[in-house]
């Protein structure tokens, strides 16, 4: 959906995916289009004709005013010799739950014109799972729709028991008249008279809300599960300033190394590509903060994870764009994390204390028909909070949101211990739900996991990366315990746990052929050897001693792993390398992120500076928006990135890399 032909104007929870021209098709296939609200399409007709054609795009500005809004020019289809009568200048914008689309039209002849203005516009409210192209089919029994005219435009309305939608489509002036199609679809009709020369406006508007029947579905109002909708209220600026290129932090010294996510000091200026790079990302992650609620039914707002498939809170993207944000929106770190204490795992959910993957607020989540309500399906979110909220305490000085969400953290702790395996098996295990991504973690792709050969690993997995993640976030909740809570006996276990944790995987997960870190440790114990860019994430986290560390960070940067664009997920001369592939070849932005500052953190400084100019590159050539993954092709070969298929942009952990770059940045070029 993120194509050339589409355009993605996002805000609030809400966006809308538009034609070029700024209609909306009702396509059905690969890339649907349409007017989205909390995972339901409002909006799947939204097509315009000036004298009963399509007018013909001349051009289009899809980042005119940010990624919330978009331009068009349009003008009647004419032939060579005759120009055309008038000009129709479009602008679009998402906010407060609704799409509002001006129409200015201008008139170019020095004599009167007359014409007629239609917009055709339906509603199917089809569950974003319904449009994905996995070809699944989802039963609607009893489901109920109409429509009504109203007197500046018509109402679409939805019902399936206690569930409801809506879309209130008004106009300024009013139409003139509203017509019936023949297939639903209504179209508001204009007769314009224009002046020589003389410009009329026509605002539209389509506002949507959706909900249950307890709560009357309402832009701004409660949802069934109490996540408000989107209000379109502005969130916080940076520290240098809504507008300001961010400023570049230095990461904590190498020489002693924290845990992930501790706090820096300002330092020199980012390079001219970065830092318009960082502010893209600024101005993206804006458009991706979506409404939730606290634990106390506060509202606060948190990174979605990206457009179009997952405007939705998920836990781990939330989490790393929130540690990556930290020093230029410490406040996007407490919404994140009292967002994700509401939505804490409790004994009716089975396993008390996880952190919550996934959370939906469509049709099909509150009937059940998808597991995402609240599904809790990944190993990695648990760990990350609890290291977010120690970063947080550290960063600020305030260990406010520490005592407040103490038994919050307390119960992710004791999770990682009674159901997440560190008790029993030594290390965090994945025992995926039937048909859930086997690894539970960042790589949740099919066979992501897996040998140097390729071979998918089996079993319950212990993936890398989360054993690192374990580490910090024991080390960070040590010290909470030790402070803010006062509690040296929980201090002293977490304490001996993360010493314990990093012993045993020197131990289990070295492979001794290439020194270098497993992929993963599968269901009998065995090493599943393929050389993978987690290692990196092993850095960041601080669980190598400084020489294996140093070692893998340099290994890393070898042609095998180093595409000139970035480190590839697996090293390109194994038999799982694919470049293609998301977690088995292509390049991330996040993952590099991290990497770097790993590089950083064990003082690898010229490979730090490497991955941070490879990155730097690639965000100049792709408009300064960091896309998901590009192919893992060598740049030397490819001197483009090619995108990989499906990947989403934008995206809240690629828009706030740049930030990260910046503070591993910032640590290579101090004294």
């Amino acid at each position: 959906m993120s194509g050339a032909e589409h355009r993605l104007l996002f805000h609030g929870g809400a966006f809308a995916a538009v034609t070029r021209s700024g209609d909306v098709t009702g396509a059905r296939e690969a890339r649907p289009d349409g007017f989205f609200l909390g995972d339901t399409r409002h909006l799947s007709r939204w097509q315009l004709t000036v004298d009963g054609a399509v007018p013909t795009l001349l051009a289009a500005d899809p980042a005119a005013t940010g990624p919330a809004a978009a331009r068009a020019v349009l003008v009647p289809p004419t032939d060579r010799d005759e120009p055309p009568p008038h000009t129709v200048f479009r602008e679009q914008h998402v906010a407060g739950g609704a799409l509002v689309d001006t129409l200015r039209i201008t008139g170019n002849r020095a004599e009167p014109e007359k014409l007629w203005l239609a917009l055709t516009v339906d509603a199917d409210f089809a569950d974003q799972f319904e449009l994905r192209a996995d070809h699944r089919v989802y039963g609607k029994p009893h489901a109920v729709r109409a429509r009504e005219v109203l007197p500046a435009g018509v109402e679409f309305r939805y019902r399936r028991g206690a569930w409801r939608a809506r879309t209130t489509v008004t106009a300024e002036p009013p139409p003139d008249a509203v017509e019936e199609t023949g297939s639903g679809a209504r179209r508001l009709v204009w007769h314009l008279k224009l002046a020589p020369h003389e410009t009329t406006e026509l605002t539209l508007r389509a506002a949507a809300a959706s909900g249950t029947e307890e709560a009357d579905p309402a832009p701004g109002a409660p949802g069934a599960s109490g996540a408000p909708s989107a209000s379109g209220a502005p969130a916080a600026g940076p520290a240098a300033g809504r507008n300001g290129t961010p400023r570049p932090r230095t990461a904590a010294s190498p020489g002693a190394p924290p845990a992930a996510g501790t706090a820096s000091t300002p330092s020199a200026a980012a390079p001219p590509d970065l830092a318009r790079a960082a502010e893209q990302g600024l101005a993206d992650l804006d458009g991706l903060l979506i409404p939730a609620a606290g634990p106390g039914g506060e509202e606060v707002r948190v990174p979605a994870a990206g457009v179009p498939w997952f405007l939705a809170l998920v836990g781990r993207h939330a989490l790393v764009a929130s540690l990556f944000a930290l020093h230029h929106r410490p406040a996007l770190a407490r919404d994140t994390l009292l967002a994700l204490a509401a939505t804490q795992a409790g004994e009716a959910d089975g396993e008390p204390g996880k952190i919550v993957h996934e959370v939906r607020h469509g049709e099909l989540a509150h009937f059940g028909q998808v597991p995402y309500g609240r599904y809790y399906g990944a190993v990695d979110t648990t760990p990350l909070f609890l290291v977010l909220l120690g970063a947080l305490t550290e960063h600020t000085g305030d260990d406010g949101p520490a005592r407040r969400l103490e038994p919050q953290a307390r119960a992710a702790v004791e999770w990682m211990f009674r159901d997440g395996g560190l008790a029993d098996s030594g290390y965090l295990r994945c025992r995926p739900d039937d048909g859930a991504p086997a690894g539970q973690s960042w790589r949740d792709s099919p066979g992501a996991l897996c040998a140097a050969d390729g071979t998918r690993a089996t079993g319950t997995l212990a993936p890398a990366a989360p054993q690192g993640y374990a580490h910090a976030a024991l080390t960070h909740t040590a010290r909470l315990a030790a402070t803010a809570w006062a509690d040296p006996a929980l201090a002293d276990r977490l304490t001996a746990a993360a010493d314990g944790l990093r012993t045993r995987f020197l131990a289990d997960f070295w492979l001794p052929g290439p020194d270098f870190p497993a992929l993963a440790l599968d269901g009998a114990g065995r090493p599943a050897d393929a050389l993978s860019s987690d290692a990196g994430h092993l850095l960041w986290s601080g669980l190598l001693d400084a020489d294996r560390a140093r070692w893998v960070g340099r290994r890393l940067l070898e042609p095998d792993f180093f595409s000139g664009w970035g480190v590839r997920t697996v090293a390109a001369e194994q038999g799982a390398y694919h470049p293609m592939a998301y977690h088995r070849g292509g390049v991330w932005p996040h993952d590099n992120a991290i990497l770097a500052l790993g590089l950083a953190r064990y003082g690898l400084h010229e490979e730090a500076r490497t991955v941070v100019a490879a990155l730097t590159d690639l965000a100049a050539r792709t408009a300064h928006r960091l896309p998901e993954a590009v192919a893992g092709y060598p740049r030397t070969a490819q001197p483009t990135p090619i995108p990989v298929p499906h990947a989403a942009t934008p995206q809240s952990w690629s828009a706030t890399t740049p930030l990260a770059l910046l503070t591993a940045l910032a640590a290579a070029d101090s004294p």
